[in-house]
Parts: structure tokens; sequence; C-alpha cells
């Protein structure tokens, strides 16, 4: 039996509690019931009381047309104020725009093992015309370049000295000494400093047909600083011959410690604790790479690309494509990923409360709409058109203070912050000290009720 307006149980037709006294006989219950059935019973409409759920936008900066303005806005509004009753869902709509010439940053990354040798010799004169490509979408770009084998313990890689200072399977040839993961070239504009790291580059090798790729990818990921990351489009182009190591792999190397997903770059730009963390499961390195804003592009051989399409399935906003045996086509490639991942707009929230459940709508071109997913998406978005969102929150039950959650738009680092609030009190549930309704001031009144 409810003994104040907040403890009148949450439904479908939003019931609503009268404030103002009961009538002789009937139950404190009865003064939670629908804004229609208090008005038949003859209650004041003054002394309805109806928390309805709201929300408030705080911050609505404009869209932008051109990534060339200095504050450039895809996504709007950036702030809302949101409050729930219990039970009750409230909308409320999301806009994006996808900006012309919006700067993009991409990490190449590739497989140096013994196989790859033909692609190195491809890829020490790809700087000048991925740039130029890319500059084709874009005036800002910048490119840089890192490498990986494996971990060196066995049985990845022979541990025999000679082996390792010279794993090419002819003695005569000269090879690199296998690591886990080197970060070369930090990001930059300077095809020349791109095409001059990477020719220093040379081929290596390893025992084991899967490679530690995923070690190299979780590092690329969270060491931003190292990397030079910006808040711009993030691109990492995985290039690879062979499937892949994962979590649970280290064991064969006596390795059991999960992955920490921390940054371990020494001053060489090596990997150090590849002997001490496991490799990565897919689902950690699908978070890490969403929460970094990092779009992988997995260009792969032909034999491999099975593997890597059921991957790309697992990781959000990543893409497959095949590479020849030599590499030659990995600047069409690239382009074609691009265009492929910024024309697809997927709108998903983060760090939800719990007990509180999100569900869009989304409008894209033509008046298509989408309902009900868990996230919104919309494809085939081409730059200056403007698809939105309707953005369902419901909470369950009341939330202890105010909480706070995010949405973002896959592959961006704009957010919707979004303040939330449950109405688990109405307005005259403030206590009233000596009401006079309550024996001539000898009580204290609460939504009608004196104590």
């Amino acid at each position: 039996m409810p003994g104040s307006c907040g403890e009148c149980p949450p439904a479908a037709e939003s019931p609503s509690p009268l404030q103002n006294f009961t009538k002789v006989g009937e139950s404190d219950a009865t003064r939670c019931a629908t804004r229609e059935e208090l008005l038949q019973r003859g209650c004041a409409l003054e002394e309805v009381v109806e928390p309805w759920g709201r929300h408030q936008v705080l911050e609505d900066t404009p869209l932008s047309d051109s990534a060339e303005q200095e504050m450039v806005t895809q996504l709007a509004p950036q702030k809302i104020a949101l409050w729930l009753r219990p039970g009750e869902q409230h909308s409320f709509s999301v806009r994006f725009k996808r900006a012309e010439g919006y700067p993009v940053d991409v990490y190449y990354l590739m497989d140096l093992s013994y196989s790859m040798k033909d692609d190195l010799e491809n890829i020490k004169k790809l700087g000048n015309d991925l740039l130029a490509a890319l500059r084709n979408i874009t005036k800002s770009v910048k490119i840089g370049f890192g490498s990986f084998v494996d971990k060196t313990v066995l049985p990845y890689v022979s541990t025999v000295p000679a082996k390792l200072r010279n794993p090419c399977p002819d003695r005569y040839e000269q090879c690199d000494s296998p690591v886990s993961f080197r970060h070369v070239l930090p990001l930059t504009d300077n095809a020349s400093e791109f095409e001059s790291r990477v020719s220093q580059q040379r081929i290596s090798g390893n025992l084991d047909s899967p490679e530690g790729g995923f070690d190299a990818i979780m590092q690329a990921a969270v060491c931003e600083e190292q990397i030079g990351w910006r808040n711009v489009t993030r691109l990492l182009v995985f290039t690879s011959d062979d499937v892949f190591h994962t979590a649970g792999d280290g064991k064969l190397g006596g390795i059991y410690l999960p992955n920490d997903n921390q940054c371990h770059l020494d001053t060489d730009g090596l990997y150090s604790k590849s002997h001490i963390y496991d490799y990565p499961s897919v689902g950690h390195l699908a978070q890490v790479l969403s929460a970094s804003n990092i779009q992988p592009i997995f260009a792969v051989t032909g034999s491999t690309l099975p593997v890597y399409q059921e991957l790309s399935r697992l990781i959000p906003k990543s893409v497959v494509g095949e590479l020849k045996e030599d590499s030659s086509n990995v600047v069409q490639l690239i382009s074609d990923a691009y265009n492929s991942l910024s024309s697809t707009v997927n709108l998903e929230h983060f760090q939800l409360p719990p007990g509180v459940s999100v569900a869009y709508e989304s409008h894209c071109e033509d008046a298509t709409r989408s309902l009900g997913g868990h996230s919104g998406v919309c494809s085939g978005v081409r730059i200056n058109q403007l698809v939105s969102f309707t953005v369902t929150v419901q909470a369950d039950t009341c939330l202890e203070g105010p909480h706070s959650f995010a949405l973002r738009v896959l592959g961006f680092t704009e957010e919707v912050h979004v303040e939330l609030q449950t109405l688990c009190e109405c307005p005259c549930d403030k206590p009233e000290p000596h009401a006079t309704h309550c024996s001539g001031g000898h009580g204290t009144l609460t939504c009608g009720v004196c104590r």
C-alpha cells in the first residue's frame, strides 16, 4: 500500500497519484490511478500529480558541412538531460552528418614473417601512392608503420641463438630477429619518411603457422601517445598471409597471465611483455578497438580470407579485403575499405547504467526506417547527407542519484552525453511541517497524508 506519491507502481497506463486526501473509507491504494480514473472519481485536476518523463537539450552545436572549419561537428545534440519514470519509455532525436574532408589517420601493421617477403618489397614503395589516394578523400591524412611476427619463445619461434639472430631458412640470407611487435614510425604526413623507414625493414621468421598479430593490434590500439593517434577517423591496416593466435594459445609457451590491455613499448618501440601476457581474445580486442575508435582493415591473402571474414563479423566497424600475393593492390584495397567504412553510420551506447535499456529507430535516405535495434544503422551514407535516429530509453527501477551514459557513432570521437535521473519522488513528497491540514498544524503533511 503506497505511503507516498513516489511509491505508486509504474505501469503502461502511467498511474498518477492524488496528492490530496482520500475519501472516508477508501484505502491509500486508491490514490494511485490514471488521470482519467481520478477525474471520474471527482478529484480536482490540480490535485493530480503526473511526474512524466522528459528531456532537455543542454548543448546543440549546429552540424558542419566541411572539415575545413575550425571546429567540426558531425553529431548533435552534444548534451541531453533526461528524466525517466521507472517502467516508462522516453524518446529523443539524434542527428549525424558526414562532413566533407574529415581527417584520417592510417597505421599500417605488417606481418614480417618470411612468407611475406615479396609483399615487403612492394610496401617499401607504398608511401606516396597511399597518401595520394587518401588525399583524394581528405587533405588531412597521416600514415604510420609497425610490424609483427610472434612471441619470441618456443614453440612460436626457434630459441636457438643462431636462429634468433637470423631466422631465415637459408643461412646465407640475412633476416631480422623475430619480434612480437615493433612500432617503427609514428603517424606522419611525410611520404618520404614513411618510405625511408619502411625501406629499412627486413623480413623475419617464426616456426608455427599462426602469427602473433593480435598482440600487435592491441599495442597499436592502447599506445595512443607513441603511435600519435589524433581525434580523427582512425584506420588500422592489418596485412598478413596467415591466421592468428588468440587467448589461450599462450599456454603453449608457458604464458598464463591474461592480456592486460596496457601499453608496454620500450624505448626501441618493441612490445616488451609478450613473454609475460597471453594473446588477447577476439572479444577483448573488439572492445579495445571500439573504445579507441579504431576501425581495422584486414588486408589478407585468399587462403585466409574466410577466417578473417568470420573475425570481421565479431569486430564492429571492421572490413576485410583480399590482398594479392605480393600486396600490389593494397592502395586500392585501403581506399575501397575506407569508403565502405565511412559510408556506414552506426550509433551505439556506452557505459549504460544497470537496469537501463536503449532502443533505436533509424531514419536513413528516402525515409527508410529501421525499428527497435540495439544500435542505429544507416548504410550508403554520402558526404553531407543528414541521417537521424530516434533513441528510446527505459529504466526498469529507481536509480540512486544521477547517472550518465554516452551515444557515439562508431569510428568517430564525438559523443552525445546523456545525464539521466529517475523520477521516483513527486513534488508533494517534500514534507510540509506544521501543516494546517494536520489538526491545525500538529503534524507534517506529505502528499495529503499527515504524519
